[in-house]
């Protein structure tokens, strides 16, 4: 029924989190989970940034993942701004070039901490772009304890970047691009989960509406609030944009909720969106976008 935009998975154990929890699900374990789910395949995104991860995982053990569950899972790699040179015209098409020709769909979830403006990021932006690849990114607040692109309230590095690269298709995920659905009532707002209904029209519908190479990936408790906070506006927005929105889960440790999944179901079934709005969010947007 549906198809997982956004997960993680280690079949290498590295160590466990700081807070003493498995770091990521086993192919096996997400399997099983979404046997439960009805999730029949998902994006496997690799985490190769040292923000985001105590180890570095390699595109190649993603790689051999899909391989041994190849109705189960599909491979994006990962390549880093800072890669190959650390400099602003290190030749990442190098990278991308041989993982696209490896079977690879996409690139993501790119997370180093970096301003979107930064000439680096902007580097493998032009790259992936050349490729003919989609990337997934985290979004942040802050430079420093913490992982993902930086960009200011309001997202402006972010439309500079969906107006510099128009071939580039973003998918964009996390609680800082999520939270701008609504008006934000304070700056703090943006990094959680704002509870309160969407009364004026953040910056995020705007940048859907203005650029074509905007996704969103629902994925995670971010993706779900942006949708959950206020059904009646989730509902437009979903009927708006539905030719660009993805399902996702992003499970990372094996019992990671994944509410997604029955929030889509229930406004299904209270037929406030159609049986064709919800098969694209739910898998075709995917199908299409990836070439399945």
């Amino acid at each position: 029924m549906f198809i997982d935009i956004h997960v993680h998975t280690r079949k290498i154990p590295g160590p466990p989190r700081l807070d003493g929890r498995q770091s990521y699900a086993t192919p096996e374990q997400l399997i099983e989970r979404y046997d439960k789910l009805g999730i029949e395949m998902a994006v496997l995104l690799p985490g190769v940034s040292p923000e985001c991860s105590l180890v570095p995982q390699s595109n190649q053990e993603i790689g051999e993942i899909c391989k041994e569950y190849p109705d189960r899972f599909i491979p994006f790699c990962n390549v880093d701004p800072r890669a190959v040179s650390n400099s602003v015209d290190a030749p990442l098409d190098h990278l991308l070039g041989y993982y696209k020709d490896q079977g690879f769909k996409g690139v993501g979830e790119v997370t180093a901490n970096l301003p979107i403006s930064d000439p680096k990021v902007q580097n493998l932006f032009r790259h992936a772009e050349k490729a003919g690849l989609p990337l997934t990114f985290h979004l942040s607040g802050q430079i420093g304890n913490t992982y993902g692109l930086y960009d200011d309230p309001g997202l402006p590095q972010l439309e500079q970047s969906l107006k510099k690269f128009p071939r580039l298709k973003f998918l964009a995920h996390s609680q800082v691009f999520w939270a701008e659905m609504g008006r934000l009532k304070t700056t703090a707002d943006r990094f959680g989960y704002p509870n309160y209904p969407i009364d004026e029209e953040g910056v995020v519908p705007v940048l859907f509406r203005r650029y074509e190479n905007l996704y969103g990936d629902l994925s995670a408790g971010s993706g779900y609030n942006a949708l959950a906070r206020d059904k009646k506006y989730a509902v437009e927005f979903l009927n708006e944009f539905q030719d660009r929105l993805m399902f996702g889960t992003d499970i990372c440790a094996p019992d990671t909720p994944a509410p997604l999944v029955d929030f889509l179901l229930e406004i299904r079934e209270e037929n406030l969106i159609s049986e064709t709005v919800f098969q694209k969010v739910a898998r075709e947007n995917a199908r299409k976008l990836l070439g399945l």
